[in-house]
């Protein structure tokens, strides 16, 4: 299979390609619609079939990975950010299934950027632990280890002195508290230096769209690991919600 479909649902929008599984990228402009309001389970799963049928004939009979901002547990979904709450428990593969008419592979936002990082990007040819992190509105975290995701990892919720560590070091922090490049570097710091003494990977990649930044930020901390802004941007979790489709070895 060199072609699959890949869907990431946010919270202001749904977006997906057809995705060319030789090249790692798009075969397609994207489609995004906007999120339904409320952002309940069969609204987004009708908006999710929108996307796939803008695109016809190319969408035809290719499998179908999606990713949600949500732990992702056999097939249900266990949490909720910034979509409804009723996704809590919800049998989402089940409903994005029936309203899709195909099977439907479903994974967390951030462990689906992970792996498109590890098979197409920034970590590509890694074969040790890859640790992804998306700095943006929370901190996003997906743990890859020779080329095979261990899911729902939620990093950026680990409590550090005393605070959840998102609330302290995402983009958004940074934002929200005008933050200088030194004050947020010191927090960045703080964060990955325990992320780093708990697992001991063999590279750390940074996502977000704070990683266009990247060289503000990351040649300042004082890591044993190795760190890299990601590569693939906004096309991670599309690419990687595809992947996931074609190839189920790589989730265990």
């Amino acid at each position: 299979m060199t072609h699959a479909f890949g869907i990431d649902i946010g919270g202001s929008g749904i977006k997906g390609a057809p995705v060319d599984l030789d090249q790692g990228d798009l075969s397609a402009e994207r489609h995004r619609i906007p999120t339904p309001q409320p952002a309940t389970p069969k609204a987004v799963a009708k908006t999710v079939r929108a996307v796939i049928d803008h695109f016809g004939s190319d969408a035809a009979d290719l499998p179908v990975g999606v990713t949600i901002p949500a732990v992702v547990q056999r097939g249900i979904t266990r949490s909720a950010a910034n979509i409804d709450k009723r996704w809590i428990d919800a049998p989402a593969v089940e409903i994005l299934s029936q309203l899709v008419e195909r099977p439907v592979t479903l994974l967390n936002d951030a462990d689906a950027a992970g792996l498109a990082e590890v098979y197409y990007g920034a970590a590509k040819g890694n074969q040790g632990l890859v640790l992804l992190t998306t700095l943006g509105t929370g901190i996003g975290t997906a743990i890859v280890h020779r080329g095979v995701l261990i899911p729902n990892s939620e990093l950026g919720h680990l409590e550090i002195d005393g605070f959840d560590a998102e609330r302290r070091a995402s983009a958004a922090a940074r934002s929200n508290e005008d933050l200088s490049w030194p004050e947020y570097i010191n927090r960045l710091q703080q964060y990955y230096s325990h992320v780093e003494s708990l697992l001991w990977p063999d590279l750390f990649v940074v996502g977000g769209g704070i990683s266009r930044n990247a060289a503000k930020f990351l040649p300042k901390l004082e890591l044993r690991t190795p760190i890299v802004p990601a590569e693939l941007r906004n096309r991670a979790g599309i690419v990687g919600a595809a992947l996931a489709a074609a190839d189920p070895s790589i989730q265990p």
